[in-house]
Parts: structure tokens; C-alpha cells; sequence
């Protein structure tokens, strides 16, 4: 084996490692908890919130008063564009690991480039571990020194940031910035 082929071969096994870390990331859970604070009376940040959630799609799931919690369900699908770009990486990237072991090992024939069509199963992964029901938990955290509303948020990222740009102009809410200003 020349050191073409075994650098190659290392590269394209390489890239292979990254699109697997790339598919894992891309599903991972992002849940995140944020305090936020209004000026306004908790009952109608409350009311302005699941408004704005049911809108959303998010439906009502339970809560618990003693804790002063409120628990909302949602569907999180997966991206179709996402899942048809990791598939076609994906056998791009068989198909070039095919190649190398079809130079290296030339007694196989033409068979390594079959693994190219393990390219949709990728996308099939990724699908498969994006589905998933959501939580949103609204708790109210009661501080008798400040006036306002004082709530703790736990969520996904992203829906914790559509809340923030959407909801915080109407209902003067205001949150120490960190997910918005997050690169991740």
C-alpha cells in the first residue's frame, strides 16, 4: 500500500468520523433553563405565554400549584432538507471510502463502491433521533422583595429564543441575554 492510498484511505476515514458526529449533534437535545423577569403581574405574563405557545402548536400538559409550574408538550420533527443533505454526504462519503479500499484492495473487484448506498441510512438515523416530544416548563418563582414576575424557563434552545424575540417587547420580558449572544 502506497502512502497515497494510506493517507487517503485515513482522510476519507476521517471525514466518515466527522459526518457521524455531524448526525449526532444535529439531533442532540438541546434543552436549556433561562430566568426571565417582567414588570407585569405574573398572572397575565402567564396568560401571554401560553397564549403564545397553543399558537405555536404546543399543547397543555399538566403542571403542579404547589410547585407553581405549568408543562406544555410539543412535536419536534426533523429538518427533510437536513436529512436528504446528510443522505447524500453520506454516500458521497461511502462512495469515496469505496474507492480508496477498491485502489488498496483491488482483489475485492468493483464491490466496496456497494457501500454507497448505505448513503440514506444517514438521513434515516438522523429523522429517526430529531422526532421527539418536547417539554416546556413555565414555573413561576415566587420573591416577595421584587415586584413583577419572576419565571424560570426550561425548553429547547431554539423555542427558548423565538420566545425571547417574539414575546419580549409585549410582555417586558428581560433575561440576562446569554441565548441570544450564544454562537452555539
Amino acid at each position: 500500500m502506497t502512502s497515497a492510498f494510506s493517507s487517503t484511505l485515513l482522510l476519507t476515514l476521517l471525514l466518515a468520523i466527522g459526518l457521524f458526529f455531524f448526525i449526532r449533534a444535529a439531533s442532540k437535545d438541546r434543552t436549556t433553563v433561562v430566568d426571565v423577569h417582567s414588570p407585569r403581574p405574573p398572572l397575565e405574563v402567564l396568560n401571554g405565554m401560553s397564549l403564545w405557545l397553543e399558537e405555536r402548536g404546543w399543547t397543555r400538559d399538566g403542571g403542579d400549584a404547589d410547585q407553581q409550574l405549568l408543562r406544555f408538550r410539543g412535536s419536534v420533527a426533523s429538518s427533510k432538507t437536513l436529512a436528504i443533505l446528510l443522505s447524500i454526504l453520506a454516500g458521497i462519503g461511502a462512495s469515496c471510502l469505496g474507492l480508496v479500499w477498491r485502489q488498496i484492495f483491488s482483489q475485492l473487484g468493483w464491490w466496496p463502491l456497494l457501500l454507497a448506498s448505505l448513503g440514506p441510512l444517514a438521513g434515516v438515523i438522523y429523522s429517526r433521533r430529531a422526532n421527539r416530544m418536547e417539554t416546556l416548563e413555565l414555573r413561576l418563582l415566587s420573591d416577595s422583595n421584587t415586584q413583577g414576575s419572576n419565571l424560570r424557563l426550561r425548553a429547547h434552545r431554539d423555542e427558548l429564543i423565538a420566545l425571547e424575540l417574539e414575546l419580549a417587547p409585549s410582555l417586558e420580558l428581560a433575561s440576562d441575554g446569554s441565548l441570544l449572544s450564544s454562537p452555539i
